[in-house]
């Protein structure tokens, strides 16, 4: 009988019904096409064994005058320099106060308790934390949430790993939360980072070296007071691990009754931000043109609205911007024990912004320009429309002035900035509503900005990419591109992104290129997750669509390095393209694909047919197991809206690579059926795989 080519057309469509997609693919994961054909993607390894805090939603790379390569990595917790996979904190400080003291809790049991009482009664609960601790008692842990006279409330039995025991009267009780007030105000909110120094002896086993370090604050107890839990001298980032902190606790005991002396020094971090989008907190919130034109707007409270980041090189040195905070500048000669410092606290700052939504440093002109940042004559006051630039190749000069090229622009629709990205001819500034096009225009006006378009929609501040002179970015239910002019890209997955979306946290979507493959990706959360888990690829190439299930936050493009970098939901970075398999396990796990085609049918479909067997055409080049395969699975079924009667997978796999590569050559079957559809997949490690044009042998075989 003859045989007949599968020949399909390339990317996946799920606008159609999958029989109305006849010759057409319409299900896949991990794959992407080559030259029309689909093949699986690389795979990826750690970048290293390092750990960062926090989810990372930043990365920006770049190289160093003596050759040295960073990553910025900005997180929800922290903002760090990656050098050679090890991760060095430089996030700001925003106050240091003189005015700390400790206090520690230690005593006995009053009364002998079992496994299960909720309620620990002590002899005296004095120095205890009114808010809330961890105590120890024999080597069960346990988490107590208030006092009431001398009784620990509402107990958790056998925490971190523990086991809950029965204890007698007068066993030692000792606490590692130790209350921490600062008469000045700390300012505080719960998660943030403070370095203490200076501090003495409590007089038992929280010695200076147990005080006299960096801790997370657990607990915000009042405006002055807060919590935090002891430790052994260590680094932080030599406890961090994959799902955060992982400390030795030190138990304070009942010789721990003084305050740590009176040279105590608190030294606080930026505050952090959240992970999860909030609603009524992000950067969508509020109403449309919310008060009169040109006014302000108020200001989140700090830790309230997701953390993001935007940074930007200054030479070799390091701009870094809070969305909706504060602008900060980090000096490459300092080295990397240094600290990001407030730029507006620098020598000579002459009327630097202190707030804005996105910084950059134009390429061309080296003008530092700041998106959505308070003004020249309020400052400190948000006005989330104005842009505002240095004077060329300045980090100080802000003031506009005749004798300077600083200066400042307003858009005059929506209600804020969305995010600025930069083109070889342009910088486009997107609003919540509109679109424009800011470019240098060179004394005396230095900048000019027009109206690009208007009603478009944008996902997110992470959303838009440049490539070449074109950007991509997705909206709230579409794609859009720009070239010269805004066109809505057609999406063949459309509808099966947006009907599968996680609206609530849409400001997590992050977009990136893979140049090599000319591929733009997003990342986005589906409906039944608060974190990016899937993607979707638009191969601006061949102009098709294809789509996966991937955990990342953000992706950037190879350049510094050789191949894209991403970061993901466990904390690490990872070097894509790399190998074949999921580098996330150790060691490595297969990486599984499969494409899947719509069905097929013999004529207009009112005949049965009967297939006999299909011939392979695929490739395993660039596998590095000496035995690839793939499963061929061909499915038959009698009606569109019906299930697949019968299936038939069988392996495919390499045989011989010399003369030429060798493979299965041909697959018996036995199906029948009005319509038919094919899967290709590959669950094996270490395995590429290319298909080509199969053949089926197939014929008619009644019409009942």
């Amino acid at each position: 009988m003859p045989l007949t080519k599968l020949q399909f057309k390339p990317g996946i469509n799920r606008e159609t019904t999958s029989y109305s997609n006849e010759g057409g693919w319409f299900d896949g994961d991990k794959v992407r096409f080559r030259m029309g054909f689909p093949e699986k993607i690389g795979g990826w390894v750690r970048q290293s064994v390092y750990n960062f805090l926090g989810t990372c939603r930043a990365l920006h790379p770049w190289v160093a005058l003596s050759g040295e390569k960073f990553i910025g990595v900005g997180t929800s917790l922290k903002y760090y320099i990656n050098e050679g996979g090890a991760y060095q904190d430089i996030t700001p400080l925003r106050v240091a106060s003189s005015a700390v003291t400790f206090g520690a809790g230690a005593d006995t049991l009053d009364g002998n308790i079992n496994a299960s009482i909720q309620s620990i009664v002590l002899d005296s609960a004095a120095g205890f934390p009114t808010g809330g601790g961890l105590i120890l008692i024999g080597t069960e842990q346990i988490r107590y949430v208030g006092i009431t006279s001398a009784t620990l409330t509402s107990c958790t039995r056998g925490v971190n790993g523990t086991t809950a025991a029965s204890h007698s009267n007068n066993a030692p009780v000792t606490c590692a939360t130790l209350s921490v007030t600062d008469a000045d105000g700390h300012g505080a909110i719960k998660d943030d980072f403070v370095t203490f120094s200076g501090a003495a002896s409590l007089g038992g086993v929280i010695i200076p070296a147990v005080l006299n370090q960096e801790y997370q604050i657990t607990k915000i107890v009042s405006s002055t007071v807060f919590q935090i839990e002891a430790r052994t001298a260590s680094a932080i980032s030599d406890i961090t691990t994959s799902s955060g902190l992982n400390p030795t606790l030190v138990f304070a005991n009942t010789s721990d009754s003084n305050n740590g002396g009176g040279s105590a020094v608190g030294a606080y971090q930026i505050n952090v931000g959240l992970d999860t989008t909030i609603l009524g907190t992000g950067w969508g919130a509020g109403t449309w043109s919310r008060g009169t034109w040109g006014s302000a707007s108020d200001l989140t409270v700090q830790g309230a609205t997701l953390r993001l980041w935007s940074h930007d090189n200054f030479g070799q040195d390091l701009l870094i911007n809070v969305r909706d905070g504060g602008i900060y500048y980090w000096k490459k000669s300092d080295g990397l024990n240094s600290r990001a410092v407030v730029l507006s606290g620098l020598l000579n700052a002459d009327k630097t912004p202190t707030l804005a939504k996105q910084i950059m440093v134009s390429d061309k002109d080296r003008h530092i320009i700041a998106f959505g940042c308070d003004p020249e004559t309020n400052i400190g006051t948000q006005d989330p429309l104005l842009i505002r630039f240095s004077s060329q190749e300045s980090l100080t000069d802000w003031a506009a002035e005749t004798t300077n090229t600083a200066g400042d622009l307003r858009i005059g629709s929506g209600s804020e900035i969305i995010l600025a990205i930069e083109t070889r001819q342009q910088i486009l500034v997107f609003t919540d509503v509109s679109l424009h096009a800011m470019q240098f225009l060179g004394p005396p006006f230095v900048f000019g900005i027009n109206t690009v378009s208007e009603n478009i929609t944008t996902a997110s501040p992470m959303c838009a990419v440049a490539v070449n002179d074109s950007v991509f970015w997705m909206g709230r239910n579409e794609f859009y591109v720009y070239s010269g002019a805004v066109e809505r890209l057609p999406c063949t997955v459309r509808d099966y992104i947006f009907s599968d979306f996680n609206q609530d946290q849409i400001e997590k979507v992050s977009a990136g290129t893979n140049s090599a493959f000319s591929e733009v990706w997003w990342f986005y959360p589906s409906a039944n997750s608060e974190e990016n888990n899937r993607y979707v690829v638009f191969n601006y190439a061949q102009n098709i669509w294809y789509y996966g299930i991937l955990n990342r936050t953000f992706w950037i493009d190879r350049g510094v390095d050789v191949s894209p970098i991403a970061a993901s939901t466990d904390h690490y970075l990872y070097n894509h393209e790399s190998g074949f398999d999921d580098g996330s396990t150790v060691p490595a796990t297969p990486l599984s694909s499969h494409i899947e085609s719509s069905q097929m049918s013999l004529g207009d479909g009112d005949q049965f047919a009967f297939l006999s067997r299909i011939i392979p055409d695929i490739t395993f080049r660039d596998s590095t197991t000496s035995t690839p395969a793939v499963t061929f699975t061909l499915g038959v079924r009698n009606f569109p809206g019906g299930q697949y009667l019968n299936t038939d997978a069988n392996s495919v796999g390499k045989t011989s690579s010399a003369p030429v590569e060798q493979f299965t050559k041909e697959i018996r079957t036995r199906l029948r059926g009005r319509s038919f559809n094919l899967k290709v997949e590959s669950t094996g490690e270490k395995t590429a795989w290319r298909l080509g044009t199969s053949r089926v042998e197939i014929r008619p075989d009644g019409r009942r």
